[in-house]
């Protein structure tokens, strides 16, 4: 008979050395699914306003893509997130670029 102990999935999946630290990441990992379901759907709702505003701008016989704008954009997420907040910026300019 062995005296090794058994590893319980749930901690085996987490990385966790015990059940109430297994618990508490699996219940943590819930919550941020949630929420990355939450921030795809905004997204999305984010690159349809968008394509609304390039599809009016271009029928007006604007530009599709203001660059003042997009430099508020950067300004307003990299003020609030720093380095990281510029990329995600930029991320988001690009999914949202060129719909129409």
């Amino acid at each position: 008979m062995s005296n090794a102990t058994t590893v319980i999935p749930a901690t085996a999946d987490t990385g966790a050395r015990t059940d109430e630290a297994a618990r508490l990441i699996t219940g943590a990992r819930e919550r941020i699914d949630g929420l990355d379901a939450r921030i795809i759907a905004l997204v999305q709702e984010r690159m349809a306003v968008s394509e609304e505003i390039q599809r009016e701008r271009i029928a007006s016989g604007g530009r599709r893509v203001s660059l003042s704008r997009e430099m508020e954009i950067l300004t307003h997420y990299s003020d609030r997130l720093g380095k990281n907040g510029t990329v995600l910026a930029m991320t988001l300019l690009d999914l949202c670029r060129g719909r129409v």
